[in-house]
């Protein structure tokens, strides 16, 4: 009997050994889907489709995007979590993912645990803007100017949530001032009014804010990140213009279900760092202003805790 015991566990360890090892050997042997949580045409969308053509070719089998959009991004992540974790149902989100839990109370997923971090594909860099009819002319006279007259000044964003907003609010809190936040319904209309001085100030991603910022009817005082852009290198980033230490990317990465096993999480990450990697692929993401943002699955992943941590507080302290 003793023996009987001891060869069926033996089969079944060798069985399950041999059926779990083709989830990564073999993978994929079907179309895999990309998730994308918001419209057609969004930085999150574009990157989502430059990935997906190139592991299309690496990996032999089609990829297709689909845009789920919806409060946040929240539908389509839901949909995510709760589909099988095998590989073949993936998710693209950006910063707003990690600051959902605080706008939406009661998700019906757990942002961090239901998820696996894979690779980050891009990190979008931000400029500190103000009208050029503005008397600011740096970071520091902006703090000065708001702690001057509290409450005084205000800020513009593309709506509650968005990377505008969190970028503001953390910017607010490090630098420990009074200003009142005015939401739009995007982009466009956030540089309408701050070019005009309508607008204090905003953050707004470089790539929409270049052709105003040309034109000489905006000022750029700063980037947000940790180094400067590409595309303004004459501006320095907010921790060279006075507050040291300050960074903040907005960046978009690729996430599957949690529990996918970990070889096709390895073999995804593998396949778009070497996709994000190419020339062309470098030459597209410039034009959007987006730059490579390196990690394995698991820096990743303690990256998304460190950000739904401080971006969490940042979200929960910011005014009402």
């Amino acid at each position: 009997m003793k023996r009987f015991f001891i060869a069926t566990a033996t089969l079944l360890a060798f069985t399950t050994t041999w059926a779990q090892a083709p989830a990564g050997q073999d993978y994929p042997v079907r179309v895999i889907k990309i998730v994308v949580p918001f419209t057609a045409g969004s930085a999150t969308d574009i990157m989502a489709r430059i990935v997906g053509e190139r592991l299309s070719a690496s990996m032999g089998q089609p990829v297709v995007v689909e845009n789920r959009p919806g409060a946040g991004g929240t539908l389509g992540s839901a949909q995510v979590a709760k589909s099988d974790p095998d590989g073949y149902t993936l998710l693209v989100v950006s910063t707003g993912h990690v600051v959902n839990p605080v706008l939406y109370p009661g998700l019906p997923y757990d942002t961090v645990g239901d998820f696996a971090g894979v690779v980050p594909l891009a990190a979008l860099p931000s400029v500190l803007v103000v009208g050029t009819g503005s008397p600011i002319r740096s970071v520091r006279e902006l703090i000065a100017a708001a702690k001057a007259k509290p409450g005084q000044l205000n800020y513009a964003s593309a709506g509650v949530g968005s990377a505008t907003h969190v970028n503001a609010e953390k910017f607010r809190s490090a630098a420990d001032i009074q200003v009142t936040h005015i939401p739009f319904k995007g982009t466009p209309e956030t540089i309408v009014e701050t070019s005009s001085g309508r607008v204090d100030f905003m953050f707004t991603p470089v790539l929409a804010s270049i052709p105003t910022i040309r034109d000489n009817r905006m000022r750029a005082l700063a980037v947000s990140t940790a180094k400067r852009s590409s595309a303004l290198p004459d501006v320095p980033t907010v921790a060279e213009a006075g507050m040291p230490g300050f960074v903040f990317d907005f960046w978009i990465g690729l996430l599957a279900p949690a529990k996918t096993p970990r070889a096709i999480v390895n073999k995804l990450n593998a396949e778009v760092s070497k996709a994000l990697a190419q020339p062309d692929v470098l030459e597209r993401m410039a034009k959007l202003g987006a730059e490579p943002m390196p990690m394995t699955p698991e820096r990743f992943d303690a990256y998304i805790k460190e950000e739904f941590t401080t971006l969490g507080a940042v979200m929960k302290a910011a005014p009402k």
